[in-house]
């Protein structure tokens, strides 16, 4: 089999330093508050309503959480634009996707029922992590070391469910324009899911995550990382300024589903999805196309 050529990343701007001030700080709007106040008010609604869905009806529990995800970018003024085709409804799915933000998570969320891989200091932010809890996220402890073989174990059982699960692959959020290096080691939930005798396959859908830029005008490699969440940023001021802005424009794009078994390694697999979304990335922010 040949292997396909991982097309080099697009140069990224100079990562933030540890002491550097923010160019500009935010500051509370009548808009920011009126959209916080907005999202705080249905979730006093949805999260005991969601309470309720996953005790009586736990097969039912993943649709409300896509219905809020579509209310919450609404509101922030995110505009979704997909492309490729996505994976079927009832194919157990590993959705593979780049990471640029925590505005990540109602965006993908917003597409179909899924659930999420996520950090396990996620678990006991306040709201956020009640919030993550109800949408049936896999916390992971990286401090210890059956943490991986545990949260894989959760995936493989979601997988043979019929479930689709996210796994930012690259293992941290990225400036917006720059791919970071998949990991491959979480992708060992197949082996969870095939079960003992390894047989079968499970779908691997890359999933490219790209900001293109706001009110319609696609912007920079400055305007990308200033929408991105990464490095040393504080999630307070990044939030306020979300909460700010003017509409945002967002591209999902599909990649090829990758069989992931019989015909390809976890380790392969991991390079092919991390290829797709390579060439997503370049294609979208530079015009030209690469193999």
């Amino acid at each position: 089999m040949t292997s396909a050529v991982l097309p080099a990343p697009p140069e990224a701007p100079p990562a933030r330093a540890a002491s550097a001030p923010p160019a500009h700080r935010p500051r509370w709007t009548a808009k920011a508050v009126a959209r916080l106040g907005l999202i705080g008010a249905v979730c006093v609604v949805v999260i005991p309503l969601q309470m309720v869905v996953s005790r009586l009806a736990p097969s039912r529990a993943l649709a409300l959480p896509q219905l809020f995800h579509r209310f919450v970018c609404r509101v922030l003024g995110v505009r979704r634009h997909v492309e490729g085709t996505a994976p079927g409804p009832h194919e157990r799915t590993l959705i593979v996707a780049n990471h640029v933000s925590w505005l990540d998570i109602p965006v993908i969320g917003s597409e179909r029922p899924l659930s999420f891989i996520a950090k396990s200091e996620i678990e006991g932010w306040p709201a956020v992590g009640m919030l993550a809890k109800l949408q049936r996220t896999i916390f992971i402890d990286r401090s210890r070391r059956t943490a991986t073989a545990a949260a894989a174990s959760q995936m493989g059982e979601r997988l043979l469910n019929g479930e689709s699960v996210v796994l930012f692959a690259e293992g941290t959020t990225g400036d917006g324009t720059r791919i970071l290096p998949f990991r491959s080691s979480l992708l060992g939930a197949v082996k969870e899911a095939l079960g003992p005798d390894g047989d079968g396959e499970i779908v691997v859908q890359p999933l490219a995550v790209l900001y293109v830029g706001r009110y319609g005008i696609p912007g920079g490699r400055a305007e990308r990382a200033r929408l991105a969440w990464y490095g040393d940023l504080a999630l307070a001021p990044h939030l306020l300024e979300i909460l700010n802005g003017g509409p945002i424009d967002v591209r999902l794009v599909w990649g090829e589903p990758i069989r992931m078994g019989r015909e390809h390694s976890r380790k392969e697999a991991a390079r092919l999805a991390e290829a797709s979304i390579r060439r997503a990335a370049v294609t979208h922010f530079t015009g030209r196309t690469r193999d």
